[in-house]
C-alpha cells in the first residue's frame, strides 16, 4: 500500500458567464480511497459535486462569471492495487463478458477500431489472446511512435495517429484502445495522475478486460502502472477530459503534482515492469 498526495491547479480568464464541469477528483475504489481532500475556488462561489457514469466519475461543477477563475485541488490518496502474474490473465470469452463490459467493444470517437480491424489482425491476430498479447499491442505502440508534445490535438484520433507515428499519452491510449477492441478485447481510457511522471501532468493510459476484470496498461512506458491514481474512466479521452467548458475563456496556467508520502506497514509484493495491476471498483464496473 502506498499514501499518494495528489495536487492540481488550473487558472483561467474568463470572458463571459461560463460554466465548468472538472473531472480531477481521484475515483474511489476497494483499491484506491481518498484519505483526505480540500477544494478551493478563487472567487469563493458554490460548486456542485456529482458521480457521473456506470464508473462513478466524481465530477465538480461551478458556474464563473466574467474575470480571472482558479480551481485548487489536493488530496491524499492510499493506493494498494491488486496484483496478478501476466501468464495467469487470459482472455475472457465473449459469452462471459458482463453487459456492462459490452460497449467497451464498439469504436468510439478517437479510437476507430472498425477502420483497424485488418491492420489489427496482421499484426497480432497469431498471438494467443490475454494479458500478454495487450502488452504486444503496448509494446508496438512504443516502439512505433514517438512521443512528441503539441504535435496532436483535440481532433486526432488513433488513426490518425497511427499514420502520423507520433502523439501524446491520450493518443497512445487511443491507439492501443483500438487495437485491442479491433481484436475483441474490451478496452476503456482512464485519466489520472502519475507518480513520478516526468514533466508532471494529468496523465492518459488505459484498461482491457481480460481474466475477468479490468487491468491497467500505459503504452507509453513513462511511468509502471502500479503508480497510477486513476481520475475518469470513460471510451475515450471525450468522457474523461478534466475540464469541460461552455463559455468564452482562455487557459492562464496549470500546475500538477504527485508525491509519495510513504509506504504501509505490509510490504508491497515484488511488482515486475508488466505486472498485471487492477485499481478498478468491481470486475464489471
Amino acid at each position: 500500500m502506498s499514501l499518494i498526495e495528489v495536487s492540481s491547479e488550473i487558472s483561467y480568464r474568463v470572458n463571459s458567464p461560463t460554466s465548468f464541469v472538472f473531472n480531477v477528483m481521484p475515483a474511489q475504489t476497494q483499491y484506491q480511497a481518498i484519505e483526505h481532500e480540500t477544494i478551493s475556488v478563487n472567487p469563493a462561489t458554490a460548486y456542485e459535486l456529482y458521480e457521473e457514469n456506470s464508473e462513478k466519475n466524481r465530477m465538480l461543477r461551478v458556474q464563473a462569471q466574467p474575470g480571472y477563475f482558479t480551481l485548487a485541488y489536493r488530496a491524499t490518496v492510499s493506493l494498494n492495487p491488486e496484483f496478478q502474474q501476466p501468464p495467469a490473465v487470459e482472455e475472457s470469452a465473449d459469452y462471459e463478458l458482463p453487459r456492462q463490459v459490452l460497449p467497451y467493444l464498439n469504436a468510439s470517437r478517437y479510437c476507430e477500431s472498425d477502420r483497424l480491424e485488418g491492420f489489427a489482425l496482421k499484426e497480432f491476430g497469431h498471438l494467443e489472446p490475454g494479458f500478454t498479447r495487450v502488452i504486444a499491442i503496448c509494446n508496438w505502440t512504443h516502439e512505433h511512435l514517438d512521443y512528441v508534445a503539441g504535435s496532436t490535438d483535440t481532433q486526432t484520433s488513433a488513426c490518425d495517429v497511427l499514420i502520423q507515428r507520433s502523439g501524446v499519452c491520450r493518443d497512445y491510449a487511443h491507439l492501443a484502445i483500438a487495437l485491442c477492441r479491433a481484436l475483441c478485447t474490451p478496452a476503456r481510457y482512464v485519466s489520472g495522475y502519475a507518480l513520478d511522471l516526468k514533466s508532471p501532468d494529468f496523465h492518459g493510459f488505459f484498461e482491457a478486460f481480460v481474466g475477468g476484470r479490468w487491468y491497467l496498461f500505459d503504452a507509453t512506458r513513462m511511468v509502471p502502472t502500479h503508480g497510477l491514481v486513476r481520475i475518469g474512466t470513460g471510451c475515450d479521452a471525450g468522457e474523461a477530459s478534466f475540464a469541460s467548458i461552455i463559455g468564452d475563456v482562455v487557459p492562464e496556467w496549470m500546475a500538477v503534482s504527485v508525491k509519495l508520502l510513504g509506504q504501509g506497514k505490509t510490504p508491497d509484493p515484488v511488482v515486475t515492469a508488466e505486472a498485471a495491476v487492477s485499481t478498478a471498483s468491481t470486475n464489471a464496473a
